[in-house]
Formats: structure tokens, C-alpha cells, sequence
């Protein structure tokens, strides 16, 4: 009988690869020989280091001691928070760089530093790391880390991912001087302070980078970015912001075929931003390219709501490659809910806001989404006869809270596995049930299969807090922020003689 103990040892790394975090990572390698020797790689392949309630949890004590694990070591991230340690150990820097130094696979590092002196603490580390092959570079700092760290870095070739993010003081660093060396490796780029920087500059700088891929660029001229991106013929994902119409040339060279659109913007009117509608139709010229469409929008007063027009034209030139659709507190209408669903077949994530009498309109606003698998709508409940409704979505009694018995009826009967209505979540999952002996000699039918569902309640604090977190902490999240408690519950649907279907379970 096989088991796990004499799996032979090139297939154990590939399994423990998938382990979630580095607890379990830890626990394997204490089982036998085989699995350390295993886990160990994996174990060192990236390396944190931070300041916990003052004490130093650093790993380069460990890389001095047993210089052999550094061989393991791709990815490392400093943080400036360390160097100010430097009163109670002196030595810290000498020793930081030292472990670095003997990282010779090093190909990826992160530096982060919220202190007012990130010039003095990061150069020591960039010294070392200017000597090792590194692809991937990324700097998040409060303040601008000065003109002798920028006059290094535009010496360093070969980058593949690189991101910057210094939010304050100091000019933006557009990669002025430093695009030509990295013209024929620069794949993936984030800018996060472009703001000040006239459009022709960054046009200058973007036509030097034909090999782009992916870029975040923030701060910029909404009305450059066609131009900016017409110098990109590879670029197959953005991430930007609309920060108000302007005026600038319209680029007669092809825009790229864009896979995915992020767009972030503001309003302090309900009707969203002017001419934002048209400016996202101008970057998606092309049919049948999008599988991703994400909008984070807020307006001052109220909902900002996507119009129809908008939404028929998206789908008309992209309905068949769309795949995720999300618009945060964006509002649409349930009928332009089921039009989605019914003109993308290949849908799997929506969310989005929606005003809906009762549950079953939802419901059957959905029902054409036979791929969908990630549902998430904030909904706002509509009294009994408030407004008119079209008859499909006429509320007749029906229920107006979004229950347990809801995500299993759903789940059951589509691909839906993970359903958030509201401050209600739901992730559904297909387990093996575990049937008795004589079941199994009686019956003889297939194994029984049990739909696990866990529900989680999520009640956010006062939204205040949220501006009290450091500049440099919201730099390097780039998500929403959601606060609150939790509540997790499981039920469990059992499908008697199911299998589990690989292609939609």
C-alpha cells in the first residue's frame, strides 16, 4: 500500500509547493529526512524581515549561521523600520548586508521604508543588491529615497518587474534616464506618483518600453493615457486612474489590445465623472480582447450608476472574451444585470450594486450566468411598491434578506461557489463524504459527495480609522480596506450517489 512516507522524493516538492503558509511548511519538515531535505528550499525562498512590538525578527542570523540555506533564497524584503535598531544593534546593517551577500540566486527584493531617512538606510542594501541577478525590484517609501539612491538604480539592467511608490516629497520619478537600459527587459511597471509630470515627458519615456506588458500607472493625464499606451503594442493590462477630462493629441498609432482594465475615479456627483464613459470606450477599440473589467468608483453624494448605453457597448465588442466584471459599489439595474449574463457567456465574476424588491428577482436576474462563479452584490433592499419594476422583477411577498437556504438552492443548481450579498458571505465547496462499510456493500453506487458551505458576517467599523493608517501601509496593499468582525458557520448538503464533476465543481 502506498503512502505519503514513500512518495518518491522529486514528487514531495511539488506537493508541499501548495502548502498555504509557512506553518505548515514547518510542521513537514520536521516529519523525516526526505521531507526536509524537501521543504527546506521552500522554506528560504522568501524571506521577511520586520519590526514586531521592538523586537527584530530578521532572518540574516540564521543565513550567518548556516550560510548554505542563502542558496535557497530568491525573494527578500527589507524595510527601513530595521535600521532604526541600530542604537540597541549596532552591527544590524553589517549584518543584513553580509547575509545578502551570500544570496547569490537572489532574484527578486522589496524595500519599504515609512522612516524620513530612507536615502541612508537603503543604499547599504542597494550596493549589495546591484551585484546579484536581480529580475524584480520594488521600493515603497514615504519619502523620495534622494539622488544618489536614483543615480544607482538608473545603472541597474536587466529588470523585469519593477515598482515604485514614493508617496511624498521629492520630484516623481518617472524613469527619466533609466528607460533605455531597461528597453529590452522591462515587462511589467508600476508608477504610483506620476502626478506634476507633463504628458509629453511620459510619452518620451513610454516609447523607450515597447516590451511592456502590464502597467499601473498613477497620477498620470487621463487624457494621455491613449497616447501613452499607443507606444505600447504589447501592453495587455492597465491599471489607472480618471482624474478629469483635458486635451491632448489623439495618437494615430493602434492602441494595444487590452486584456484586462483597471480604472480607479471619483465624482462628487451621482451622475460619476464627465466624459469617463467615453474615455474607457476609446482605450478598448478592439473586439473580443477584454476578459477583465474592474471599476473603483466613489461619489461624494450617493451611488454612481453605470449607463446602459455603456454597458451594451462593452458587451457588444467584448461579451464573448468577458470574464470578470466588477465595479465595486458601482450601481446597475437588474436588467442590465440579466443582460449581462445573457450576452457574456464566459462570465464567472460579477459584482456590482443593484435596487431589488426581494431575492428571487436577483435570482432571476442570474439565471443566464451559467458560468458565473463568484457572485457579489451590494444590494439596497426596495420597499413594496416603491418604484415601478419591470413584471419579472415585481415583488410579491417574496423574501428580502439573502439566507443560507439561498446560497445552497444556487450553488446546487449552478456553477456559483462563492456567493456575497450584502454583509453576507457564502464559499461553497464539493467534499467526499465518508459513507460506513456496510453502506457501501449494500448499495454498491457511486460515493456520496457532501456540498460544504461556510457563511461569514461581516459588520465594518467606523470607517474613520481607515484614514489613520500610514501612507506607506496603503501604498503597498492597493486593495480596499474592509474592516470588522467575523462569523463563520458551515452547513452541509448531501448529494446522494454525486460525483464530483471536474468541470464545473
Amino acid at each position: 500500500m502506498s503512502t505519503i512516507v514513500n512518495i518518491p522524493f522529486d514528487l514531495l516538492q511539488p506537493i508541499f509547493i501548495h502548502l498555504p503558509d509557512r506553518r505548515h511548511l514547518s510542521a513537514a519538515a520536521l516529519v523525516n529526512r526526505a521531507f526536509n531535505r524537501a521543504v527546506t528550499p521552500l522554506l528560504y525562498r522568501r524571506l521577511d524581515s520586520r519590526v514586531k512590538r521592538n523586537i527584530l525578527h530578521h532572518p540574516s542570523a540564521t543565513l550567518l549561521k548556516r550560510p548554505e540555506l542563502a542558496q535557497y533564497v530568491w525573494h527578500v524584503t527589507e524595510t527601513g523600520a530595521v535600521q532604526n535598531l541600530r542604537q540597541v544593534i549596532p552591527q544590524i546593517t553589517e549584518d543584513i548586508v553580509a547575509a545578502l551577500r551570500l544570496c547569490t540566486n537572489l532574484t527578486s527584493a522589496t524595500w519599504v521604508d515609512d522612516t524620513a531617512t530612507p536615502e541612508a538606510n537603503f543604499l547599504p542594501i542597494l550596493d549589495v543588491l546591484m551585484t546579484l541577478p536581480l529580475r524584480e525590484l520594488t521600493i515603497r517609501t514615504q519619502y523620495d529615497p534622494g539622488e544618489r539612491v536614483w543615480a544607482r538604480l538608473n545603472t541597474i539592467q536587466g529588470i523585469r518587474r519593477l515598482s515604485v511608490w514614493s508617496l511624498e516629497w521629492g520630484p516623481p520619478r518617472v524613469l527619466q534616464g533609466w528607460a533605455d537600459l531597461l528597453s529590452s527587459s522591462l515587462t511589467h511597471l508600476e508608477l504610483g506618483r506620476c502626478g506634476g509630470v507633463p504628458a509629453t515627458i511620459l510619452v518620451s519615456v513610454f516609447m523607450k518600453l515597447p516590451l511592456l506588458q502590464e502597467l499601473c500607472l498613477k497620477g498620470a493625464p487621463s487624457a494621455a493615457i491613449p497616447a501613452i499606451i499607443a507606444c505600447l503594442p504589447n501592453l495587455i493590462a492597465l491599471d489607472t486612474e480618471y482624474l478629469g477630462s483635458g486635451n491632448y493629441r489623439t495618437p494615430l498609432t493602434p492602441l494595444p489590445r487590452l486584456q484586462r482594465l483597471t480604472v480607479q475615479t471619483g465624482s462628487v456627483d451621482i451622475d460619476g465623472p464627465q466624459k469617463l464613459w467615453t474615455w474607457m470606450r476609446i482605450l478598448l477599440p478592439h473586439h473580443q480582447t477584454l476578459t477583465s473589467f474592474t471599476l473603483n468608483a466613489f461619489a461624494v453624494h450617493g451611488q454612481i450608476t453605470i449607463p446602459r448605453p455603456f454597458i451594451m457597448n462593452l458587451t457588444d465588442r467584448h461579451g464573448k472574451s468577458l470574464q470578470n466584471f466588477a465595479v465595486g459599489v458601482a450601481q446597475l439595474t437588474l436588467e442590465t444585470v440579466s443582460y449581462m449574463c445573457s450576452t457574456c457567456p464566459h462570465l464567472a465574476t460579477l459584482e456590482c450594486s443593484v435596487a431589488s424588491p426581494d431575492v428571487d428577482s436577483i435570482v432571476k436576474a442570474i439565471e443566464m450566468g451559467h458560468n458565473l462563479r463568484t457572485l457579489t452584490l451590494h444590494v439596497s433592499w426596495i420597499p413594496d411598491g416603491s418604484v415601478d419594476l419591470p413584471a419579472q422583477f415585481e415583488n410579491e411577498g417574496k423574501a428580502t434578506r439573502f439566507t443560507e437556504e439561498h446560497a445552497r438552492t444556487l450553488m446546487l443548481q449552478t456553477r456559483l461557489r462563492s456567493i456575497g450579498i450584502g454583509d453576507q458571505s457564502y464559499t461553497g465547496r464539493w467534499v467526499h463524504r465518508e459513507c460506513s462499510a456496510e453502506g457501501t456493500q449494500d448499495t454498491g453506487t457511486e460515493e456520496n459527495v457532501v456540498l460544504e458551505i461556510a457563511s461569514t458576517a461581516y459588520v465594518p467599523y467606523h470607517q474613520a480609522c481607515v484614514g489613520e493608517m500610514s501612507a506607506v501601509k496603503k501604498a503597498s496593499d492597493h486593495k480596499h480596506i474592509t474592516s470588522g468582525w467575523k462569523e463563520t458557520r458551515s452547513i452541509s448538503v448531501i448529494g446522494w450517489g454525486m460525483r464530483k464533476c471536474n468541470s464545473c465543481c
